[in-house]
């Protein structure tokens, strides 16, 4: 959908007259490219002939359909497929180059090199375009390493510092590496892309999943240089090591904070509240216990940060007397910072975020109407329309006819497997 500017007329998409070659799979560069084609570029998404994206048919809930794995990472795009393995195929290949502003890959460490496609290569086919790669690892030891979300989460800083003390290393729920990935991917091709607007020439961009996660990592970084001077008086923590520990749903920030159970005691009936200075005197009054106002033991937040566990289990014992939701009205009416814990069925019913199209409906031509998450961009000229994924190979002719193919051409080609 295109916004309307200030005299009515409608403004092009954010990113109209990009062309992307998506040689990507799975979820870190499909999150990477859904995003690139939501804010306006025209991503082609090659896939192998007959099979197509493995997601395609990976954890499918309805038979003889895309799964969802696959429709909601692959928005917006259109399909081609393309055997590169063969001459013809690689002869499209190299043509596709010639036509398109970015690449965008997350093979395995020198698959594109294997047939003869290197960055050199591809820069001599077209000066302009943009090559960006998403991968394990960087460059060093683990170069030519495989890597998964919780293989990224384990080398990234993530895992060890998330979990319960007394607990083995967890994985976030959050796909930090692969979609935190695709997403740091935008951040740089965007960057090269105006780069491009000086020099008239593309860039390399490589992003590597260990490093993203490690960025959202930062906070730990930065505490495990702390450690030097001590012990870290906001965690709850009794003991110290060389290294940050766990610490459960400690914040790890300036600011106490924790889960509080709340009714009617469901696994997910809990609101997580932080006490901030400013607002204890109004947080204290409201779960009746004023005295703690004044109390050496409670009244600053270098008293009360000595006993947190007390502190927050006082506190509970209010919420406990109410839902979550209930709480979220009461705390935020004395501006405590605080947020009720939301199930996965909570966030897809919630009337807000579907209100904003954050939860999106979408009409999927085969497998009917699904809900994904939309776009967490908003550009307030050029709104984001979410148009269903592809079917494999769907625009084939179409493309091909688009560079330079006849029709006759492309069945002679689909004929030889070739695409």
């Amino acid at each position: 959908m295109n916004g309307e500017s200030a005299n009515g007329k409608p403004v092009r998409p954010a990113l109209d007259g990009i062309r992307i070659l998506d040689m990507t799979h799975v979820q870190a560069g499909p999150a990477c490219t859904q995003m690139l084609a939501w804010l306006g570029a025209d991503v082609i998404k090659v896939e192998l002939p007959g099979r197509g994206d493995i997601t395609r048919s990976q954890l499918r809930d309805k038979p003889g359909v895309d799964s969802l794995y696959f429709t909601m990472l692959n928005c917006n795009k259109r399909s081609l497929t393309l055997n590169t393995k063969a001459d013809e195929g690689k002869a499209i290949f190299r043509k596709l180059l010639e036509h398109c502003d970015i690449l965008v890959e997350n093979f395995g460490p020198g698959a594109l090199d294997r047939q003869g496609f290197t960055w050199t290569k591809i820069h001599e086919i077209n000066p302009r375009l943009i090559y960006a790669s998403i991968k394990g690892f960087g460059p060093g030891a683990y170069v030519d390493f495989k890597a998964y979300e919780t293989v990224a989460q384990a080398m990234g800083g993530a895992m060890s510092t998330t979990g319960l003390e007394d607990g083995p290393p967890t994985s976030t729920g959050a796909q930090i590496g692969d979609t935190g990935s695709g997403i740091h991917a935008v951040a740089a091709i965007l960057a090269a892309l105006y780069q491009r607007t000086h020099t008239g020439r593309g860039q390399r961009v490589e992003v590597a999943m260990q490093d993203v996660v490690l960025n959202l990592c930062r906070v730990k970084i930065r505490d495990q240089q702390r450690l030097a001077a001590g012990p870290l008086a906001e965690y709850p923590n009794e003991t110290f090591s060389d290294y940050v520990p766990r610490a459960g749903n400690a914040s790890g920030g300036g600011q106490p904070g924790a889960a509080l159970k709340c009714k009617p005691g469901g696994p997910n009936d809990y609101v997580y509240v932080i006490i901030q200075p400013p607002v204890w005197a109004a947080l204290a009054t409201t779960i009746g216990r004023p005295e703690l106002v004044t109390d050496a033991a409670y009244a600053t937040p270098e008293a009360r940060i000595k006993h947190l566990d007390e502190v927050f289990s006082i506190v509970e014992q209010w919420t406990q007397q109410f839902t979550k939701f209930e709480v979220l009205g009461k705390l935020n009416e004395i501006d405590v910072p605080c947020g009720p814990i939301l199930s996965t069925k909570d966030i897809v019913e919630d009337p807000s975020l579907n209100a904003r199209g954050m939860i999106a409906k979408v009409d999927h031509p085969t497998r009917g109407v699904f809900k994904t998450v939309g776009s967490p961009l908003s550009l307030s000229d050029t709104p984001m329309t979410i148009v269903p994924s592809p079917a494999l190979g769907e625009h084939s002719e179409e493309i091909l006819r688009e560079i330079g193919y006849t029709s006759s051409t492309v069945a002679e080609l689909q004929t030889a497997g070739v695409l």
